[in-house]
């Protein structure tokens, strides 16, 4: 027994220290993942231990503060991301009608043929936005009948897994799409006009993974990320980021995304919406994102009920409110990061000034 608590053990051990790497090989990469499942399994192993081992034993606590040792490494990383944290992004105060804003998030799955289910969650919680990921011909004809409610769009249907639509109720101006690292990897990018008028910068994301089918390495998806970020750190408009980044809320490139770019991410302190993989309870990650400036507030974040994707959808309703919440206080870069944002954007020779910029010219 004890041979076999010390391998799991080192297991634990490597899963927890592979990431301190910056290596962006999809395997090092892919264990940012599953840390509140590692975090589970050691606290398993620790109560095994305290239960077989013999307690005063050296090796027992040599082997329980190994164990120790990387669950609260994995807690540091998964606790803002439940209510023992406190909220980054501040509640909604009001509701102001005009001023809501709401966006459903939706990976369709390309081979998923169960539009109507997609259709029907839309004249539910009536978004007003929609934006589809993996989305293809088949797709935009389906959802075509939404356009009579959802008259302003911008299409990319492709058959790769990376087609993407959105479908507002509010109009877009100067939306583009554009293919940032990555020649069959689109976004898309606009300028959403609210209610009052006033303007909010867009942007619709889906970088390819780190996978031995794919990218082999993360350096595509890090690289759209970070250039994505530097766009919108200059920038002085209220801005979204929403989309399937293919990569979980605690990673450390997510954090680095939301150091640079200053955006905010409202699940902080409210808990993981996990929405990747439905049909796996036990090995559900964050991966679909809504990440915005100080000039929004909370009003509520909701998963959705499965539509037949591998993706469950995410509905974010937001306030707009840049005057008195602009205290809202996000993560903030060092010397290092930045300098590691620069790396990552180097080494696949892309430039921050590569993203649109709608609404800065007004």
């Amino acid at each position: 027994m004890l041979s076999v608590l010390i391998i799991c053990t080192a297991i634990i051990m490597l899963a927890t220290l592979l990431p301190l790497s910056r290596h962006p090989h999809w395997v090092i990469r892919g264990m940012d993942f599953p840390r509140l499942q590692i975090a589970i399994v050691a606290v398993v192993i620790l109560v095994v231990d305290a239960v077989l081992l013999d307690i005063q034993s050296i090796n027992t606590w040599v082997i329980m503060g190994a164990t120790f040792l990387c669950l609260i490494w994995q807690l540091w990383w998964i606790l803002p991301y439940t209510v023992l944290w406190p909220k980054e992004v501040k509640s909604a105060s009001d509701i102001h009608p005009d001023r809501q804003l709401s966006i459903l998030t939706s990976n369709v799955l390309t081979p998923n043929r169960n539009a109507d289910a997609l259709i029907q969650l839309v004249r539910k919680y009536k978004p007003d936005v929609l934006v589809t990921l993996e989305s293809d011909q088949w797709w935009e004809d389906k959802l075509s009948v939404l356009e009579a409610e959802m008259p302003y769009s911008v299409k990319c249907p492709l058959d790769n897994l990376y087609g993407m639509h959105v479908f507002s109720r509010l109009p877009l101006e100067e939306d583009e799409i554009c293919y940032l690292v990555e020649k069959d990897v689109p976004s898309i990018h606009a300028s959403l006009v609210l209610r009052t008028g006033d303007k909010v910068r867009v942007h619709f994301i889906h970088p390819a993974p780190p996978s031995p089918t794919e990218n082999p390495e993360s350096a595509e998806r890090d690289a759209e990320l970070v250039i994505v970020a530097r766009s919108v750190a200059e920038s002085d408009q209220p801005v979204i980021v929403t989309g399937d980044l293919n990569d979980v809320a605690w990673s450390a490139t997510t954090r680095l995304f939301l150091k640079i770019s200053g955006l905010l991410d409202p699940r902080v302190g409210r808990g993981m919406y996990n929405t990747f993989h439905v049909s796996y309870f036990f090995l559900r990650w964050p991966l679909d994102h809504l990440f915005h400036s100080q000039h929004f507030t909370l009003r509520s974040i909701q998963r959705l009920p499965s539509i037949g994707s591998d993706h469950f959808a995410l509905l974010t309703r937001v306030l707009f409110s840049p005057v008195q919440d602009k205290n809202q206080q996000g993560l903030t870069p060092n010397v290092t990061d930045n300098e590691w944002s620069k790396d990552i954007m180097q080494e696949q020779g892309v430039s921050k000034y590569d993203v649109p910029r709608p609404g800065e010219s007004n």
